[in-house]
């Protein structure tokens, strides 16, 4: 039986992270969380909101662009040092992060009303969904029981995120 006044809330499966906290996990749920909400506003925009789609699909490149390279510089050999039960998944994450380069790279050379730049940033919305999914469900779980610095390896990541 519960002694505090707290009230209790149905909170979805997500990774535990402490408010405020700055360990190299909750930095990339931040991110994901970031990326999802541009990703929706980019979804609720008109096709006469050409400049502004523009504007926002390269914010969204960007900052994948910079989470991807944190990961793969600091985050995924960390992680694949603590244990050879991380190699399939890092090495799935690896091939996922080059298909959403990919994207990138073809949404950042195109224009809003180009053929097909609506399709390509809803099939990158949904490849980052299916990634984020993976990595929140069942990699960072796993981590966590690691003997990783988190918070050591948060900072490596905010370093090199704000040097990018």
């Amino acid at each position: 039986m519960r002694t505090d006044k707290s009230p209790t809330k149905a909170t979805p499966k997500r990774i535990p992270t402490e408010p405020g906290a700055s360990d190299a996990i909750s930095l990339l749920v931040e991110d994901h969380e970031h990326v999802k909400d541009m990703f929706e506003q980019f979804e609720s925009m008109t096709d006469r909101a050409v400049v502004g789609k523009k504007k926002l699909a390269d914010e969204i490149c960007a900052e994948l662009t910079k989470h991807t390279t944190v990961e793969e510089e600091i985050f995924y050999p960390a992680v694949r040092g603590a244990g050879k039960e991380f190699a399939d998944m890092i090495d799935e994450a690896v091939v996922e992060h080059a298909s959403a380069k990919q994207l990138i790279a073809e949404i950042e050379a195109m224009n809003p009303g180009d053929d097909l730049y609506d399709a390509k940033v809803k099939v990158l919305s949904e490849l980052i969904e299916h990634h984020v999914r993976e990595e929140e469900d069942e990699l960072f779980p796993k981590v966590r029981k690691t003997k990783l610095d988190l918070v050591a390896l948060g900072e490596q990541m905010a370093e090199r995120k704000a040097e990018l």
